[in-house]
């Protein structure tokens, strides 16, 4: 920010899930990282050179004692300062008529246009201040949008961040090694979505506990890439697909196991998780400072390639399938995206159209899959309604990658051993 320059920000509100029930609140991302927020209906304004008007001060709601022994303890103003930090802090009634003030004061006004209900205040603002103009008003000359500029802050994570997201990392492997020990033919899915459900709460979990929610996957279900129903009974000789990872602190998780629920694998299935993790292991390798981005969804695209070609699924010379992306209708999905206060963060792939380099900071996950059909005539039978991801989270360091999620086993011998306990 420069001199006469304001950003106005928007926290979430609670949100009706039916009747006069809400869902569980949960703050918005940018917004948290801006302030360590966590109640509803605040606002942040932030100005630079502005007589008159803070550098920063956050609107929260007022202290009211009917409303607290209702629905909790609020801070107040005095709490945002003492609390959080914040050298300016007033109750968010006062919040529109700043903002009408800030707005018809500043040069540059910073705001996220499409991002809730400040868009009318803003609008309507500019609005009135052009039409006064022949009075002396006048409206910021520049609307900067600056969504890009934190999601760049967001992307390189600092160390506290790591300690977090390790930490959320973490509970998600021992949750998801809780899963593995547990499933056995005839339970539901559902029991084991609870088990680590249950697992991420009771090592204190933000919320729902979870960071997204969570793919109990067995049999022809781990073919729907964002099944939840979670609702069947596991089969004997089937394998189950489990991609779930717990909040912390807001910072989530993202893991992704795919095991026998009979303790072993079949040598069909064997065989398709081998080419799996060969891709996923060949990414997290070449996964260093200033590789390109998206290079590794190359890497992953060739290695399951020719693993389709020696399973006999696809025909050709590798360059040919290649070329002809015949391998699409069994990847289907990328292999990676960033990963923070959003289980698929902000931060931009590629800048001025070429794929980003990796830096120190950056956490990712690394996720390739093969996916069979139950109802794909074309490949033999035996492969049909099979479906294998192996997901892990990786932080750029500048010694190599260092994968959070480590604690999981992948290896086929040690997935064994892991549900066999």
């Amino acid at each position: 920010m420069q001199d006469g320059d304001v950003a106005i920000f928007a926290g979430a509100k609670h949100c009706v899930r039916n009747h006069d029930v809400d869902f569980r609140f949960r703050q918005q991302s940018t917004f948290w990282y801006l302030t360590g927020c966590p109640e509803s209906d605040a606002y942040l304004i932030l100005s630079k050179g502005i007589e008159g008007v803070p550098e920063e001060c956050l609107y929260v709601l007022p202290k009211d004692p009917l409303q607290e022994t209702w629905h909790g303890r609020r801070l107040g103003a005095e709490g945002a300062q003492s609390k959080l930090g914040f050298l300016a802090a007033r109750e968010n009634t006062s919040f529109h008529d700043d903002a009408v003030q800030v707005i018809s004061s500043c040069k540059r006004l910073w705001f996220a246009v499409g991002e809730g209900e400040l868009d009318a205040l803003v609008e309507e603002q500019i609005k009135s201040l052009r039409q006064k103009a022949r009075l002396g008003e006048s409206a910021p000359e520049v609307l900067l949008d600056p969504l890009p500029v934190i999601s760049e802050l967001r992307l390189i994570k600092s160390s506290e961040e790591i300690g977090l997201m390790e930490r959320a990392a973490t509970i998600s492997a021992n949750a998801h090694l809780l899963a593995m020990s547990q499933a056995k033919p005839g339970m539901h899915e559902y029991e084991i979505e609870a088990l680590m459900h249950h697992y991420y709460r009771a090592h204190g979990c933000d919320g729902d506990g979870w960071a997204y929610p969570s793919i109990v996957a067995s049999g022809v279900n781990a073919c729907i890439l964002h099944y939840t129903e979670n609702n069947v009974r596991l089969n004997a000789n089937e394998l189950i697909l489990i991609d779930s990872g717990a909040e912390y602190s807001t910072y989530g998780a993202d893991i992704t196991r795919t095991f026998p629920i009979s303790n072993k694998f079949t040598t069909t299935q064997s065989d398709i998780y081998q080419v799996v993790l060969n891709a996923q292991e060949a990414v997290i390798e070449a996964s260093t400072v200033g590789q390109p981005f998206h290079d590794g969804h190359q890497l992953a695209t060739k290695v399951l390639t020719q693993g389709l070609l020696d399973l006999k699924i696809l025909e050709g010379s590798l360059e040919d399938c290649l070329a002809q992306e015949s391998y699409k209708r069994f990847t289907i999905h990328n292999t990676s995206h960033w990963l923070g206060l959003d289980v698929h963060d902000c931060g931009a792939y590629f800048i001025d159209g070429v794929s980003r380099p990796l830096e120190p900071g950056m956490v990712f996950t690394v996720e390739p899959g093969l996916y069979f059909s139950p109802d794909d005539e074309t490949i033999p039978e035996h492969f049909r309604g099979i479906g294998v991801r192996i997901e892990d989270d990786i932080l750029i360091t500048d010694a190599g990658p260092k994968v959070l999620t480590a604690e999981v086993p992948k290896k086929i011998e040690e997935v064994e051993e892991a549900c066999g306990i």
